[in-house]
């Protein structure tokens, strides 16, 4: 499988791109017209600058209104062509793509653009050139990729040949299938760019909202199967217009981009495994059985004793410390939390630069060994960190803000974790347990622009799926919120883009030094006995404004009576098709730190018409003067 991708697709100068889209592991870019019109190096230095850095020339773009157009505008159009070959040949591509015209003066007809394209073939020939045609979905006359291969096949010259863009074909709800009656030797390139689904106009749509295969709406790994099965062995690029990409770490979007070709060929290998590109052989994506642990760094004194403190009015308790590390485990029902203070390793470092944080969450799988492969393959970073003799080694990658996700399954030594490295405190029980049996889900704030990076993250490595964004409305701006999660529930993962630092998730980025875990659900199969648990606990909930109530009850409907013990025990309610969800929150701790408490009956959302209200409890509680870091 080779890979390449369009220098329009990300930020910078020409080099700087180059740069990005080698480390990020391309065999090759195409060269966009005004990157190279705007860099100041010859054509031949252009060339050489791109070998140096073990990157190919595959295609030159583009070159627009061509076919089907009366004089003199056709015979200048041939000139120009010659330039461009002349261009080509400096370069070292063979390559260039003429996508179809938008022209008002273009006369169209087929057989009048096959002949046009029979003679270009012949003068690209002469040079040992080739040229692709591309059908743009607003094109004049040929918008379809179906008439733009007829115009191929018609011109019957084998320097002659298809491009194929999966945008164009999917914006206009062509049928995939079609392609696959196409010779996959007619097809000089195959370039795809998936796209949130949106009406609009589908130049404004395609200049400004493509994204990366997997980050969009579009069914690209149907357009790519049908692809696979002409035979076409040759590049498939990424050509992405993006406003965000644009403003963007070019290094962070070359990786996103290869990420999403390695996922989006896993997928299409999987769905047609005969097909003829050399794809790398992956496991599958891993199944998590659920959060093994999430981990809290934090320091000796005042940020210990008072996490200590509020996991203990959780109904918390500790049950075990590590064997060589200032490292507690604390527990209840399935829920296990660590707290590590010790001043040697990651986590340490991770306090120094973010304060008292969670930074690490475990995931059991299937097997961890190969999710760890996996997501390295897919261009995770593995995390390493030296263990005592005796320890157990845990598989790792860095996540979510440079924090941790480690890898467990139930074989050998990482299936009895707590037995080698932690031993027993004594005097443990669970008389403050508070009916708290699993965590429900993870909330992770993150930069609005990281986001498409980091849903793809856990897609392309976790048999999850994404549901739609939302808007989150919080009293100070906007926070766009979208969730990954597995068919059983039992992982879910909250992403939340915080686009100002005046929002509650603005501030907790801005405060702690970069994105992160900001809260914990834990789930009850009893929402009113656990409240009364954690009130006889001397848990304080945050404070929901008597006004709520009242709206609830004449919104749903509710009993009088139920109104009252929502509102007696701060508890917020909502409602979907498939039944009820009860929500309470402690207030915020640092900068903006804080647990929830759900009961699911049936529900599947995740009280997003309740977020204002909270968000609005919240900032309110938002560390008072002298409160500690967490």
């Amino acid at each position: 499988m080779k890979t390449s991708i369009a220098t329009v697709s990300i930020s910078g100068d020409f080099e700087e791109k180059l740069i990005a889209i080698a480390r990020a592991g391309f065999d090759g870019i195409e060269i966009f017209e005004n990157d190279f019109l705007a860099f100041d190096r010859s054509p031949a230095e252009v060339g050489r600058m791109v070998r140096d850095h073990g990157l190919e020339v595959t295609l030159f773009q583009p070159f627009r209104d061509f076919e089907g157009m009366p004089d003199p505008f056709r015979s200048r159009n041939f000139d120009r062509a010659e330039r461009k070959f002349d261009l080509m040949a400096e370069v070292g591509t063979d390559l260039m793509l003429i996508c179809s015209n938008t022209s008002p003066v273009s006369l169209g007809g087929i057989d009048r653009a096959a002949a046009d394209f029979h003679e270009l073939g012949e003068r690209a020939a002469r040079r040992g050139l080739r040229v692709g045609y591309e059908a743009l979905a607003w094109g004049r006359h040929i918008n379809d990729h179906r008439d733009a291969w007829e115009i191929v096949r018609r011109a019957d010259h084998p320097n002659i040949g298809l491009i194929l863009d999966s945008f164009h074909t999917l914006a206009r709800k062509i049928d995939v299938n079609s392609i696959r009656s196409i010779p996959g030797d007619r097809i000089f390139i195959v370039q795809l760019a998936d796209a949130p689904q949106i009406e609009m106009d589908l130049l404004y749509w395609s200049r400004h909202f493509r994204n990366m295969p997997g980050e969009g709406d579009l069914p690209v790994t149907d357009f790519m199967r049908a692809v696979a099965a002409t035979g076409y062995d040759g590049y498939i690029s990424l050509e992405i217009f993006n406003d965000q990409f644009r403003g963007g770490s070019p290094s962070a979007i070359s990786a996103d981009g290869h990420r999403s070709l390695i996922y989006l060929m896993d997928q299409v290998k999987r769905a047609e495994p005969d097909v003829a590109m050399s794809v790398p052989a992956l496991p599958d994506r891993a199944e998590v059985e659920d959060i093994a642990f999430v981990e809290f760094a934090v320091s000796e004194g005042d940020d210990e004793r008072q996490l200590e403190g509020l996991l203990s009015v959780l109904g918390f308790r500790p049950t075990s410390r590590h064997k060589s590390k200032a490292v507690t485990l604390f527990q209840q029902g399935g829920v296990n939390l660590i707290l590590n203070r010790d001043e040697r390793g990651f986590a340490n470092a991770s306090y120094l630069v973010h304060g008292a944080n969670a930074y690490a969450i475990a995931l059991m799988v299937g097997d961890a060994e190969a999710a760890l492969n996996r997501a390295v393959a897919l261009g995770a970073e593995a995390f390493e960190q030296p263990a005592e003799p005796g320890e157990v080694a845990i598989p790792a990658i860095r996540g979510v803000g440079g924090g941790l996700i480690y890898f467990l399954d139930r074989k050998g030594d990482l299936g009895r974790i707590w037995e080698i490295d932690f031993e027993p405190l004594p005097g443990s029980d669970a008389r403050n347990d508070a009916g708290l049996t699993r965590i429900d889900h993870v909330a992770q704030t993150v930069k609005y622009d990281e986001m498409l990076s980091w849903l793809l993250f856990y897609t392309s490595q976790l048999k999850v799926r994404k549901t739609p964004m939302v808007d989150i409305i919080d009293p100070a701006g906007v926070v766009r919120s979208q969730v990954v999660e597995n068919a059983t529930g039992s992982l879910r993962i909250t992403l939340n883009g915080a686009e100002n630092r005046n929002t509650l998730a603005g501030h907790f980025i801005a405060e702690t030094f970069g994105s992160g875990i900001q809260h914990l659900a834990f789930e009850t199969e009893d929402i009113f006995a656990t409240a009364e648990a954690l009130k006889r606990n001397g848990f304080v909930a945050l404070h929901i404004s008597p006004n709520y109530y009242d709206d609830v009850e004449a919104r749903f409907g509710l009993e009088p009576a139920l109104v009252e013990k929502l509102k007696a025990a701060n508890i917020l309610y909502d409602r979907d098709e498939q039944g009820e969800y009860f929500q309470l929150y402690s207030p915020t701790y640092g900068e903006g730190f804080f647990f929830e408490i759900v009961e699911r009956r049936g529900y599947q959302g995740y009280g997003a018409a309740n977020a204002i209200f909270r968000i609005a409890a919240l900032r309110r509680h938002l560390r008072p003067p002298g409160m500690p870091n967490f």
